[in-house]
């Protein structure tokens, strides 16, 4: 009803008394004794009023990004896990890994590769292979001009370069640029000392064939040798071998030598499976297991808020239940073995707490990692990589693949959902509520215009009542 018609219809039903208060009809029509409407907050307050809709739908929103959060949480503590299975399970991974102990880590020590054998190696390391070079006669500095003459320098390979000087090249500095841009294989740099400046030059490559000479016209400048070439000569278990470099590949299966000094002593190389990584491996397995366990059963358990927001989340649900039953694994013995010293994970030394973690005994591990480790490596990689890590990895590929993986499908769903929901919102923002307010904008101000206007009808309808009044009306 518009406010003059409410004005109206109260004059109407007030004409047969003569003691009309003109403030309780302005009261009537505009919810205050003086005249206004406070237009904004009247609009919101419809416009709040008719968006429950949308609260409706925010809040749902809301509880879909949590969903969305816990299960991205959980499909990373689930990866991490996976991870560290596949790894388990990896013919290069810790498991795999060899260690190599020397007798005299002074003069060789050496690394292993994975799967290297258990074996032990003797070595001796007649000499060490060393790298030409040569030194030049003393100038003041580098910048004192040189003599007249001609340097030749040939490389192992036959190769010459010969440069003179005074013709562009007169100092020790300019020397040095043209003998690394000759491409001979060979480093100049200038040494510099309490007795003057000398330049120095080195081959690229160590043992004899890097070996080259270095001659000269003149006898007041020149270079002498300093170090001479030759090949590193050791013995490995009885053989003869001769190594252009200190790192020796190809002497022994699966090992790189790393020779450090010669010495008449045999040295023995031990090599035997790396307990440290394997141990490290193991413990971050059991890491990230209680990680994921311990976020799945937040989902679960009511702290006194409720559970959480995965609670009724099946593949979340089923995850668990994977996890726990995974635990039960048993291995068979390894081919040509009747029995195994590991068949499950207590032998390890790993046992199940009350609420699904787990806790490792380091002692037990250790020992067992000494004293069986092929049967430790059995139980996690059976016969043919189809052990305890195989399996548990098949049970988690089915939950994190990125291609059907359940929570891979689960998230689609949840960010299909917010996206309808959010398609709503925009909707029902565009032809529901926008319009509403600009209905209601244009509404309220006309009434906000009639009811500035009332004043003065006050006065008009109150000098008309007195007339009609005086006149007997």
């Amino acid at each position: 009803m518009s406010s003059s018609s409410s004005l109206n219809s109260l004059l109407s039903s007030a004409s047969s008394s003569t003691g009309i208060d003109i403030s309780s009809i302005l009261e009537a029509a505009t919810g205050a004794s003086t005249p206004g409407i406070d237009v904004t907050s009247a609009v919101n307050a419809a416009v709040t009023a008719a968006q429950a809709p949308e609260t409706a739908w925010q809040n749902q929103i809301t509880a879909l990004q949590s969903q969305t959060t816990a299960l991205t949480q959980i499909q990373t503590d689930a990866t991490n896990l996976d991870n560290d299975v596949q790894a388990l399970n990896s013919l290069t991974g810790p498991l795999s890994a060899a260690s190599v102990t020397s007798s005299n880590s002074n003069v060789v020590t050496a690394t292993a590769a994975s799967g290297s054998a258990t074996t032990n190696n003797v070595v001796v390391v007649q000499n060490l292979a060393s790298t030409a070079s040569y030194i030049s006669t003393v100038e003041a500095t580098t910048t004192t001009d040189l003599p007249a003459e001609s340097l030749t320098i040939t490389n192992g390979s036959g190769k010459s370069s010969t440069i003179t000087t005074e013709s562009g090249v007169n100092t020790l500095s300019d020397l040095e640029t043209a003998v690394n841009g000759a491409g001979l294989g060979l480093t100049a740099s200038i040494v510099t000392d309490a007795s003057g400046s000398r330049l120095a030059i080195t081959s690229n490559t160590s043992g004899s064939a890097g070996n080259f000479t270095v001659s000269s016209t003149d006898t007041s400048f020149g270079f002498k040798s300093a170090v001479t070439g030759i090949n590193a000569a050791l013995t490995v278990n009885g053989i003869a071998i001769s190594s252009a470099t200190n790192t020796v590949t190809g002497a022994a299966p699966g090992l790189t030598l790393h020779l450090l000094s010669a010495s008449t002593t045999s040295v023995s190389l031990s090599v035997a499976p790396d307990t440290s990584q394997a141990s490290n491996a193991i413990n971050q397995f059991v890491t990230d297991y209680n990680t994921a366990i311990g976020d799945l059963n937040t989902e679960f358990s009511d702290s006194g808020s409720g559970q959480g927001a995965l609670a009724d989340d099946p593949a979340v649900r089923n995850l668990q239940s994977e996890l726990l039953s995974a635990l039960s694994y048993t291995a068979t013995p390894a081919s040509g073995s009747t029995k195994t010293t590991v068949p499950n994970l207590t032998s390890l030394g790993i046992s199940v707490n009350s609420n699904g973690t787990l806790s490792v005994d380091s002692t037990t591990l250790n020992n067992v990692l000494q004293t069986n480790f092929s049967d430790v490596q059995n139980f996690f990689q059976g016969s043919s990589l189809n052990g305890f890590a195989n399996s548990l990895d098949q049970q988690l590929t089915s939950f994190i693949s990125p291609a059907d993986g359940a929570f891979t499908v689960d998230l689609q769903s949840i960010s299909a959902q917010s996206s309808g929901l959010q398609t709503d919102i925009t909707n029902f923002q565009a032809n529901v509520i926008t319009p509403l307010q600009a209905q209601l904008q244009s509404e309220y101000s006309q009434a906000e215009i009639l009811l500035q206007q009332l004043p003065e009808q006050k006065t008009q309808i109150s000098t008309e009542l007195g007339q009609n009044s005086s006149s007997g009306s």
